[in-house]
């Protein structure tokens, strides 16, 4: 089932920035679409010196709505060219009222980190590889992503500890939920010998 991208075009008004700018930082982050909609592009600046090390640019869904991915086993990105830098893919199955200052409040965030790809690719992404977080925690005691119940989806770039900066680009060529993940091209991140490409460890205070 396609979610963005595929039979459903991208279009830019469907997500919105959510950058360290909310924290005093200096990233900043845009989706561009192509003409035809066919693709899009998450490309910005990730600013770490701001912050002292620490940097985040992403872009999020801005739609009120429920999707139900309970009948499916994971999610399939089909990736564009890419500058082979590391990004994150993110789902919330909870969004809590803003709070008094206007700033969204913190709830637990369903996290899978990948490379970008030189070269077009997909990379399929199973439930059990979604990690929960609270604040760039790791949080073990979280209850299962609720999958009938997903509210957010959003990809970002982050600074991983202060090891990458700059400018990046990630082309998105569609996000879909898929049952089958035969015959899918995954080539980094389907052998059962490679460890995660980060540690939630070394990631505290990002």
């Amino acid at each position: 089932m396609d979610l963005f991208g595929g039979s459903k075009p991208w279009s830019a008004l469907d997500w919105t920035s959510s950058d360290d700018r909310v924290r005093g930082g200096a990233s900043q982050s845009y989706l561009e679409c192509s003409t035809s909609s066919s693709i899009a592009t998450f490309r910005g600046t990730l600013d770490i010196k701001t912050l002292g090390g620490a940097g985040f640019a992403s872009q999020r869904t801005t739609a009120d709505h429920t999707w139900d991915l309970s009948a499916y086993s994971g999610i399939l990105l089909d990736l564009g060219k890419s500058d082979g830098k590391m990004y994150t893919f993110i789902l919330k199955d909870e969004l809590l009222p803003k709070s008094p200052n206007g700033r969204e409040q913190s709830t637990i965030s369903w996290e899978f980190d990948f490379k970008g790809p030189e070269n077009d690719s997909s990379v399929f992404v199973k439930w059990a590889d979604l990690q929960p977080t609270y604040r760039g925690r790791e949080k073990k005691d979280a209850i299962p992503l609720d999958l009938k119940n997903i509210k957010r989806f959003s990809i970002m770039m982050r600074s991983f500890f202060g090891t990458q900066e700059g400018n990046f680009s990630l082309g998105v060529i569609s996000i879909s939920a898929t049952k089958d993940r035969e015959n899918i091209d995954t080539p980094y991140r389907d052998d059962p010998n490679e460890k995660r490409y980060t540690d939630l460890d070394s990631r505290k205070g990002e």
